[in-house]
């Protein structure tokens, strides 16, 4: 059974940023990498991008142009996947789901072309240079990108708040082992809370 959640250490002000991972048309309904829990959690991932729209990046996962590119094991990903390469899918695949793709702008979009929104990307540096130290995680998936997102977080030294009601998995087991693992483990440098008491914290 999962912990359950503490009340966040103290109120998130102005120099907090959402960042939300990957909600794309490319893991959304009809999909090979189709994550079942999307279309449950986008509503509360719009709640948060609602109420704080210019305080919002976006990445997306722009996957290789064609079977066997990339940088080692990456070209034999792409080989077993080749049907999710660019050139063969639709160019509205990449996108956002509609529901979000509203909010850009004044949303920030990063492209990353691997799970961590933190390589190549210039992130770090854009967050920095506008005063940001404190980062609202969500988005897809619990135990691969957004997995990639927190550490390199935490690595960087932000504070980070986990909505664990605004992120999805494709299995049950690793979202809830993450969420665990973020708690237990990662507790002095990751918060977990309901989107609800994020909302209240974040005015």
């Amino acid at each position: 059974m999962s912990a359950p959640d503490r009340p966040l250490q103290k109120p998130l002000g102005p120099n907090c940023v959402h960042l939300c991972i990957d909600m794309q048309n490319l893991f959304s309904q009809g999909s090979d990498w189709f994550t079942p829990w999307m279309p449950r959690v986008l509503p509360l991932v719009v709640q948060l991008v609602e109420a704080h729209p210019s305080r919002t990046v976006f990445t997306r996962f722009i996957p290789a142009a064609r079977p066997g590119e990339g940088r080692g094991t990456w070209a034999d990903y792409y080989r077993h996947w080749p049907q999710m390469t660019l050139e063969a899918l639709p160019p509205e695949a990449v996108e956002l789901v509609p529901g979000l793709l509203r909010f850009a702008p004044p949303a920030r979009v990063v492209d990353k072309a691997v799970y961590s929104p933190w390589i190549g990307t210039g992130l770090d540096r854009g967050l920095r240079d506008a005063g940001v130290d404190t980062l609202v995680i969500s988005g897809a998936e619990t135990d691969v990108c957004v997995l990639a997102a927190v550490l390199g977080a935490v690595d960087f030294g932000y504070r980070v708040v986990l909505p664990r009601d605004a992120m999805c998995s494709s299995s049950d087991a690793m979202h809830d082992a993450l969420l665990d693992l973020y708690r237990h483990r990662y507790g002095r440098q990751v918060e977990v809370a309901s989107v609800a008491h994020i909302l209240e914290m974040w005015r």
